[in-house]
């Protein structure tokens, strides 16, 4: 059994025919006479490329990020203009709350424990409520057994320490 075609003649002629439509589409003659080569023209005008365009850099900051004590100042500047303002923001009791517990814990001022214990008060729910008593209550143990700032050195020697066999006080 032949599966070869027997027209190879044909196929001769086909590839033929092939390159003669090949080579006119490359500009050259069908023919396979030698003819001259036909110069292709251009339609797309030369223009001269862009200049490019210089950009000058952004100057690089030698120090972009404000150092802590820099941050710091800020914290206490801002944190001594909220003081006085603290009792005319329209914030709820939970938000006051930790407002003033935040300068509590800034400044060590003892004067700020009770209106924040009078705001603790005001909480409506009885675990935040809970929640907000005991950090008053943490708040004032802490500035208690903290000597004062301009006590006297002797006065350091009178605090008493707790020990750890006496009753805790409730």
């Amino acid at each position: 059994m032949n599966l070869q075609p027997d027209n190879t003649v044909s196929n001769i002629s086909d590839d033929q025919e092939l390159a003669k439509v090949l080579a006119g589409v490359n500009g050259m003659p069908a023919d396979d006479t030698a003819a001259e080569p036909v110069e292709e023209v251009s339609t797309v005008p030369e223009t001269a490329a862009p200049e490019p365009i210089a950009i000058d850099p952004l100057p690089i900051a030698t120090n972009p990020v404000p150092s802590r004590d820099d941050l710091e100042g800020v914290k206490m500047e801002a944190i001594n203009e909220l003081r006085p303002l603290i009792d005319k923001l329209d914030l709820p009791p939970e938000e006051k709350f930790d407002t003033y517990l935040l300068l509590i814990r800034c400044t060590d001022d003892r004067d700020l424990v009770p209106p924040a214990h009078e705001t603790a008060k005001l909480i409506s729910d009885d675990a935040r409520r809970g929640m907000a008593l005991l950090d008053i209550i943490k708040e004032i143990d802490y500035l208690t057994s903290k000597p004062a700032t301009d006590a006297p050195a002797s006065a350091l020697d009178e605090v008493a320490l707790p020990t750890p066999d006496a009753a805790p006080v409730v």
